[in-house]
């Protein structure tokens, strides 16, 4: 519990930027206007745009809160404030099967571009996983990036696990294959394979990852597949379309979003899961292992609207399990 309160710490500070864009708006919107009319959803819907939250996402947000307001006859434009804060954590629940894949043996493959913190993030899952007491092996199937191998080694060395790599430049499914069969001989738990982002050339990239899958059904055919595609949280608008277009290559089963410490962008964690229909299932605040973390909708909202000035945590019980 002690790493998890920090974490939510972290997370609190990470999105003093976000938050800070968000609440003046809100705040403003809220202190502005005495009743709740068009003129007020109008404000409100441009404040949530504005936060990186999404054209999309932000009319269904509102279309949540008019039904409620509506259903319970809602005047007072505070009791507003909460409706409002219920229908963001309702756009980002995650179902609790999204974290099923650890219950048993499968092959986790990340996918996404360079400098995402793709690697760092397969470094930290297979910590994590390893500090579980599962046997994890790590497949460096990003061939094509000259640090990728020697930087994954070091994550291997640090979380303790194997790694299964290739040469650079050499051909990523053959790592797999080897990797898969490893996992096999040694029967691994958790095989994570780090894998190649070229989204500027998609039609190799789609042939790479149809390559790869088709090795993993055929010689793992029993192990549960977790497709992530990690974004980086400080582009913003631009993550989720680097989500889209990796959805057109990939059967994508979650997102990790990582970066979220410092941007003033933590909004679009919201649009992301909401336009794509795929859960964030990580998402990363920092450097070290354990500064990525299963995602908490409503931990993370709370951080959003916290509501103490200061920045810092009001009570223990402002901290929630994250």
């Amino acid at each position: 519990m002690g790493e998890r309160k920090g974490f939510f710490g972290k997370l609190l500070n990470g999105l003093t930027k976000t938050r800070d864009n968000l609440k003046s708006g809100i705040d403003s919107l809220f202190n502005g206007f005495s009743e709740i009319d068009e003129d007020f959803y109008e404000e409100l819907e441009e404040i949530l745009i504005m936060a990186d939250i999404g054209v999309n996402t932000t009319e269904k947000i509102i279309e949540n809160l008019r039904e409620k307001v509506k259903e319970q006859k809602i005047k007072e434009i505070a009791v507003c404030r909460q409706l409002l804060i219920d229908s963001i954590k309702e756009q980002m629940r995650i179902d609790e099967t999204a974290y099923d894949f650890e219950k048993e043996r499968c092959v986790v493959l990340l996918i996404g571009v360079n400098g995402v913190g793709k690697t760092t993030s397969v470094g930290k899952l297979a910590g994590q996983f390893k500090a579980q007491g599962k046997k994890v092996i790590v497949a460096a199937a990003d061939t094509f990036r000259a640090a990728a191998i020697e930087q994954l080694t070091e994550w291997a060395k640090r979380a303790n696990v194997e790694i299964i790599a290739g040469q650079e430049g050499g051909d990523p499914a053959s790592v797999v294959f080897d990797a898969v069969n490893a996992a096999k001989a040694r029967k691994a738990d958790v095989l994570i394979c780090d894998t190649a982002g070229r989204l500027h050339n998609k039609k190799n990239l789609m042939e790479e990852l149809k390559k790869i899958n088709r090795i993993i059904d055929r010689e793992f055919s029993d192990a549960h597949r977790e497709t992530l595609v990690v974004l980086d949280g400080t582009t913003g608008q631009n993550a989720l379309a680097q989500a889209r277009q990796f959805g057109e290559v990939a059967d994508l089963t979650g997102i990790v979003l990582t970066k979220l410490d410092g941007t003033a962008k933590g909004g679009i964690a919201i649009a992301i899961q909401s336009e794509m229909n795929i859960p964030v299932k990580y998402i990363g605040i920092g450097e070290k292992i354990d500064d990525l973390q299963k995602f908490d909708a409503d931990a993370f909202v709370d951080a959003l609207f916290k509501k103490n000035e200061q920045g810092g945590i009001e009570n223990d019980d402002d901290i929630r399990e994250i």
